[in-house]
């Protein structure tokens, strides 16, 4: 029997639970797809098949209901060993920066091998992997590239992805259609020291897809300042990610990029040199079972300089 990783098991459960593969998908916060290749890598693996799919339905076929209980028990002494293994460590404290954004479970993914306490100072991506390099910090959740891995002597696993939208004028939700990456405005701030990390981001998806960039100077990357720049372009303006969530004025719409569709990557990095117990804990429980989460869609695209780009 080929190797049966623990991410795999835990597919298996979500999707056992979910009876649908959309809502396991976005439980497990990966690809649908990838979630689905995984299954049949898993069945073909063990060598039954786990489930009955068509495209109204999925069910359990008879050796998925039987092995299922013994999956969950398996998974069930494997979080059991991260326990006993965090307190034979001493669950040692491990400092975490991020920018604006952090997994929703960090909590309950870190509790059983490490006391992670979240920095109170919100940071811009490239502020944060340096903290991480200089030993402020023992881990950040920020936006990297590959030539800063080697330049700050970082290591960087993906931890989740933020597939961003355009804002446009139009006060009417209803039927809004799509826009094309090259019909859209992307705003580039003077101010390095907030937006270093940005302005790369948004200055190679303009040369990669024909998007217009605008220059500004006001810090309006993000906030209400956003909206009126948004107002005067004649164009959808590209979303950063730290304006995903927020909410519109009733006269601007939210539009879906499409060919590409752009993804904003978040990475959990560490030193190179890392050797603690409780910091790499921390590190596999935070991206244990996290798949691509949508950015090797044949239609999406990431700078050719983020680390997964081609690694994933």
């Amino acid at each position: 029997m080929a190797r049966v990783e623990l991410r795999q098991l835990r597919y298996f459960v979500a999707v056992a639970d979910e009876l649908n593969f959309g809502r396991a998908a976005e439980r497990l916060r990966i690809a649908g797809p990838s979630l689905s290749q995984q299954i049949k890598a898993l069945e073909r693996d063990l060598g039954v098949r786990l489930f009955d799919r068509d495209r109204r339905s999925v069910s359990l076929t008879p050796a998925g209901a039987a092995l299922l209980p013994d999956t969950r028990a398996l998974l069930a002494r494997a979080d059991d060993l991260k326990r006993r293994a965090g307190r034979l460590s001493g669950s040692e404290s491990v400092r975490l920066g991020y920018v604006n954004w952090l997994p929703p479970d960090l909590t309950s993914r870190t509790a059983a091998v490490a006391q992670v306490h979240v920095d109170a100072w919100v940071a811009p991506s490239h502020t944060q992997a340096a903290r991480v390099a200089d030993g402020s910090l023992d881990l950040a959740v920020c936006w990297v590239r590959t030539e800063d891995l080697d330049r700050l002597g970082v290591r960087a696993r993906l931890l989740g992805a933020d597939r961003l939208h355009a804002v446009a004028r139009g006060g009417d939700s209803r039927d809004v259609p799509v826009v094309a990456a090259r019909d859209t405005d992307v705003l580039i701030d003077d101010d390095l020291t907030s937006w270093a990390s940005w302005n790369v981001y948004a200055e190679e998806l303009a040369q990669a897809t024909g998007a217009r960039t605008v220059r500004i100077s006001d810090g309006a990357i993000t906030g209400p300042a956003f909206f009126d720049h948004v107002r005067r372009c004649r164009r959808p303006v590209l979303n950063s990610p730290k304006g995903q969530l927020t909410p519109l004025p009733p006269d601007l719409v939210r539009r879906e990029i499409v060919t590409p569709k752009p993804y904003w990557t978040w990475s959990l990095v560490w030193r190179q040199n890392e050797d603690r117990a409780g910091v790499l804990a921390a590190v596999d429980a935070l991206c244990d079972g996290v798949g691509d989460v949508g950015i090797h869609a044949p239609d999406a695209w990431l700078p050719a300089d983020d680390p997964h780009a081609l690694t994933g």
